[in-house]
């Protein structure tokens, strides 16, 4: 009596372990960047251009304010608007409705590097985003008080503040999966980039907009930023910058994550 032929097993795909999944997510994200120069270059852009207007034009009122260096005190604005808002998320939106994004969902891929690779990608993007906008500060002159390790702490501190607010556009890349919305997400940062202390010190802030500057992230970021330049290592001013910076990153990060849940469960 022959045996009966037995059903082979069912072949499946073995996960390859979170850290090789994020590697591959953010190695593509990063690859993909050279491709989209009409991404990148608005990046680089806008802050040199925001940089030269503001110290062309308000350098020589700045001693009234108080501010002997304007060009060191616009230094760290032309930063945070060269790393805020830059992600992969239009990208993101581009793999959710070419239906790419679902294949990966079926995959054994780690869920949570889906996000957190592109996040690393948007880390080492905003970093290089950073160092031509600091190069013409140094052309122009600015000297960090604390020297070249104070310049690699400016890079860094500038770099987790525009790793922290990816979250945002990354949640509406989740929950809407639709690209005009995921591109005017920048607008979220306006308020905070001019209600601070963008053009002038918080001492001479006054009324409601010294109010609301009191409760601005951008503030305190920008006040650790500047003392990085100018004043020493000050930890009455960085580690409040530290700490707006945590707070924002916790918000939108809570936000992304919730929103990719949401996301997976649907497909």
């Amino acid at each position: 009596m022959q045996q009966a032929a037995q059903t082979p097993a069912a072949v499946r795909a073995r996960p390859a372990g979170f850290w090789r999944d994020l590697a591959s997510v953010a190695g593509r994200a990063l690859r993909a960047v050279p491709r989209e120069p009409e991404v990148l270059i608005p990046s680089l852009i806008v802050p040199l251009f925001f940089f030269a207007v503001n110290v062309g034009a308000l350098s020589d009122i700045s001693s009234f304010a108080g501010i002997e260096d304007y060009e060191a005190f616009q230094l760290p604005v032309a930063i945070v608007f060269a790393v805020t808002g830059v992600s992969r998320a239009s990208a993101l939106v581009t793999d959710i409705q070419s239906g790419y994004f679902d294949r990966l969902l079926v995959s054994p891929v780690n869920r949570y590097s889906l996000l957190l690779g592109l996040m690393v990608a948007d880390f080492a993007l905003v970093i290089a985003l950073s160092i031509p906008v600091l190069a013409l500060g140094l052309l122009l002159g600015v000297e960090f008080a604390t020297g070249p390790l104070g310049a690699l702490a400016f890079l860094l501190l500038a770099g987790l503040w525009g790793l922290a607010y990816t979250g945002f556009p990354y949640a509406i890349a989740l929950r809407t999966g639709n690209p005009a919305a995921v591109n005017s997400s920048f607008i979220l940062f306006f308020p905070f980039a001019f209600l601070t202390t963008t053009f002038l010190p918080q001492e001479a802030l006054t009324g409601w907009l010294a109010t609301v500057a009191d409760y601005n992230p951008v503030t305190y970021l920008l006040a650790g930023l500047r003392s990085l330049v100018s004043e020493g290592w000050e930890a009455g001013d960085l580690l409040p910058a530290a700490g707006a910076v945590a707070g924002v990153g916790l918000l939108s990060f809570a936000l992304a994550f919730a929103a990719l849940r949401a996301r997976v469960r649907r497909s």
